[in-house]
């Protein structure tokens, strides 16, 4: 799929990766060290892929996190996943989202993951994922 920003990935831009998927860092960061987990195979949402797939992604999730503690000690995390379009998808391949969260990023940072802060970078409306 050419036209699929995920199906095209730079060997450059992988930060970590597995036989399923791989790992970036997102290009319209909510922090520092926002990353994003997607499996190889273009698949929509994380209800279309397979149980292998999930258990990759996963994988990868707990290994990109030790790599962000080290490049930024984080306080916390929030893990995302947009499913559909009244859910806010907007590029329909699988990705999860991995988000450094910092003490004093936001005054009260209860509720919810990509809204809850002004954006890093500013992310164009027809690019929200």
């Amino acid at each position: 799929m050419p036209e699929c920003v995920f199906c095209n990935v730079p060997e450059s831009d992988i930060i970590a990766e597995n036989e399923l998927a791989l790992a970036l860092f997102d290009r319209f960061p909510v922090n520092r060290g926002h990353a994003l987990i997607v499996p190889r195979r273009h698949v929509a949402t994380y209800f279309e892929a397979t149980e292998e797939e999930q258990h990759a992604m996963n994988h990868l999730l707990s290994e990109v996190k030790r790599l962000l503690d080290v490049r930024y000690s984080p306080d916390g995390y929030n893990i995302g996943v947009n499913v559909g379009t009244a859910a806010g998808q907007t590029i329909f391949h699988l990705h999860v989202h991995l988000i450094p969260r910092y003490t004093g990023d936001v005054p009260d940072p209860r509720g919810g993951v990509r809204n809850i802060k002004p954006a890093l970078v500013p992310y164009p409306e027809e690019e929200r994922g």
